[in-house]
């Protein structure tokens, strides 16, 4: 199910120097030794880890819980933790995305996409001109249409702006398929829209 919501969200994504990666994976060397020290990653990231979940539950109580989960399996495993050369929020996402997909797979509940409409809009080319309520509507109904697997992919790389390496450490799937699955969704959008697929 897809729906839009009213709240504005904060884009927290950023996309980190190799410099800064580094130094966030000293944070992560000392959180090892000390699991005191993770309040750092928890504070850098909890805000774009509880909207990205959020997104997938329309639930802010259900949100609160999954992103807890979240982080707890986050510091618990960390001794497991790999560098490959992305940022540490990679892996913090996903490992939200697991402990969403088990939330509705032991639940059997139909998945929830809460964007914000203005969001959507940004993505569109529109000369300053606004759109009609029927124009929104479709758009509204075209990602409706959309796979779960489709738009995970739509949304990490417009909405939370993640380089295909991420998207697919995050959904663990090559990157070529991420590739495809975002193609797919851009053909899907372009029957009905002109849209500015250049950021």
């Amino acid at each position: 199910m897809f729906k839009t919501i009213g709240i504005r969200h904060l884009n927290t994504a950023k996309h980190m120097t190799e410099e800064e990666i580094a130094e966030e994976q000293q944070i992560i060397e000392a959180s090892r030794k000390n699991p005191r020290i993770f309040g750092k990653i928890y504070d850098r990231y909890y805000e774009g880890i509880f909207h990205f979940v959020y997104r997938r539950t329309d639930d802010e109580q259900l949100t609160a819980d999954l992103c807890s989960q979240t982080f707890l399996k986050a510091l618990q495993n960390l001794k497991k933790y790999e560098f490959r050369g992305l940022p540490f929020s990679a892996w913090l996402y996903r490992i939200a995305s697991n402990e969403v997909n088990k939330f509705f797979n032991k639940k059997k509940k139909n998945r929830v996409f809460s964007i914000e409409e203005e969001r959507v809009l940004e993505l569109f080319e529109n000369d300053e001109k606004e759109f009609s309520q029927e124009q929104i509507q479709l758009l509204i109904t075209t990602l409706k249409e959309l796979p779960t697997e489709t738009m995970e992919v739509l949304e990490l790389r417009f909405f939370e702006e993640r380089s295909f390496k991420e998207i697919a450490f995050i959904l663990n799937i090559g990157e070529s398929g991420a590739k495809m699955r975002l193609y797919r969704a851009v053909e899907k959008l372009k029957e009905h829209f002109k849209v500015n697929w250049t950021k």
